[in-house]
Order: C-alpha cells, then structure tokens, then sequence
C-alpha cells in the first residue's frame, strides 16, 4: 500500500488548535496508508471498519477509541453493509507534549503519549461510550482554541478512559464492556457477582479471562474498585466510615479494613485525617 503524509497546516488555520470532523468512512479499498505530523482521537460511531495501523489489521467497531500518533501509519474501509462513521479530533504535537509533561502522572507513557508498537485502543462501554459522545458533541460547537482541546483531552483520559483499567486493544470486548460497566457503584458493590453479572459469561470463563487481562482474580479486580472508591469518599465526605463501608458494598468489616490497609498502606481513618481538609477553616487550626 502506498504511503502519505499529512500536513496539520491543511486543517487548521494559525488561530486554531484542533480541527473537529464526524466522518462516514469510505467502503472502497484505500488506495494509500497515510501517517501525519499531528496527533489525532478518533471514535467509531456507528457501523464497522477495517483498520490498517503500523502493519496490523484492526476490526472497529462502535465504543472504539483511538488515541493515533503522528508516526503511526493507518488506512480504513468501512464495512460495505453497515457502513462506518467515525468522530475525528486532530491537534498538534504542541499540545501533546505540553499535556503529558503536565501530567505526567496521568499520560506520560499513556493514551497519545503510548510508546508501544500500536497506537492506544480502548473498548468503551456502553455509558462511557455515550460519555465519549456528548464530549465530542460538546467540542464540535466550541471555539477552535488551546483551552477547549485540553480540556476535551483531559476529560476524555480522566472521565472517558479509566486510566488503571490495564486493558489493552487484544482484551475481548465483552470484558472491556464488563470492567466499565463494573466502575458504576450499583456494579462493583455486588463484588466479584457483580462484574460476572455484567460479563454475560460463566463464572469460570470470567475467572480464566480477568486472570489473562489483568493478573487479577474477579474479586481482586473488584475489591481494588472497591477500595479506590472508599478512598474518595473519605477523603471527600464526612460520612461515618461504617457508611462508606456499606456504601461499598462490604458485609464484612474487619475485611474492609484489612483490603484497605493493603492496598492504601493506611487506616480508613488516617487516611481521611491525611487527605480530607475543611474549605472553610485554614489548616492548622480549629
């Protein structure tokens, strides 16, 4: 397949920083791959594609995310029944580089900032996939400026995309859609029962499978939810700790507290004493 390069200078005008498109995708075989010297999201909507990315073809489909890279070489064709359409975001390396130096601790290494081979995809569930909608519908009508597409990129990698998700582009889809649906409260405060309901499958393929994925058995997987959950209504409510235990989902005290201190190195109570401060009253006093 022959080769093309893209000019972020065709899209954008000096006084923009993102260009905006929603797209319905060619059937036709594409006659050249093309990479670009800008970075680029993009989202299937609706239908089905081909993706050709970096050697290694992809079948999309609706919920996929793509955070694209200005060496990464790709083509599409779209599903000749179903058709295809995609949401497109394109901006320049700038703000790329200034967003993973700013955050690092969030995108470094992560997300547009991937160092692998294949560019970052993701598997969204069906309410982050709508999430991932009404984001882009909110970009499409605000101004071109710096503001909104750091602002578009940061919710989308903090709001969209579960950044401790561990899940990868070969992760089966239907677990993809479990593990988001599992960060709702109603989900994980059934536990391990919980994520297994969302999945759809036996017990013993959603063990073999969440093993595979994320080194984690079920209620491992949940408990770590459970706990970062815990976490930030300590430190962002006065609610007793009994009542965020239960708000949780845990029948068993003394095992709360024993996951808690496992995973956050504290005690309930340290670690609001550690984190929660009062808006109204000055630390240091009382």
């Amino acid at each position: 397949m022959r080769r093309t390069h893209f000019h972020i200078e065709s899209y954008l005008r000096e006084d923009e920083a993102f260009h905006f498109a929603r797209k319905k995708l060619a059937t036709r075989y594409p006659g050249a791959a093309h990479d670009h010297d800008y970075f680029e999201v993009f989202l299937i909507e609706n239908g089905r594609t081909a993706h050709w990315v970096n050697g290694v073809t992809q079948t999309l489909e609706p919920g996929h995310l793509a955070f694209i890279r200005p060496g990464d070489v790709h083509a599409f064709s779209a599903d000749r029944k179903s058709g295809c359409q995609i949401i497109n975001v394109m901006f320049r390396i700038e703000t790329a580089e200034h967003l993973a130096k700013r955050y690092q601790d969030t995108i470094a290494g992560r997300f547009f900032d991937a160092r692998g081979a294949l560019p970052e995809l993701h598997t969204l569930g069906p309410a982050r996939f709508s999430r991932a909608v009404n984001v882009a519908d909110q970009l499409q009508t605000a101004r071109r400026s710096l503001a909104g597409i750091e602002e578009f990129l940061l919710v989308l990698v903090n709001r969209v995309v579960h950044a401790s998700s561990n899940l990868n582009a070969s992760t089966p889809r239907w677990f993809a859609e479990a593990c988001s649906a599992a960060l709702a409260p109603d989900v994980f405060r059934l536990g391990a029962a919980g994520l297994i309901s969302a999945a759809g499958r036996s017990h013993e393929h959603v063990c073999r499978t969440c093993k595979v994925v994320t080194g984690m058995t079920p209620s491992e997987y949940i408990n770590r939810i459970r706990i970062e959950h815990a976490g930030q209504l300590l430190r962002s409510t006065e609610e007793p700790i009994e009542d965020v235990i239960e708000a949780c989902g845990f029948q068993n005290t003394s095992y709360f507290y024993r996951l808690f201190r496992s995973q956050t190195g504290s005690t309930p109570r340290a670690y609001r004493l550690a984190g929660q401060r009062d808006p109204f009253q000055p630390v240091g006093q009382s």
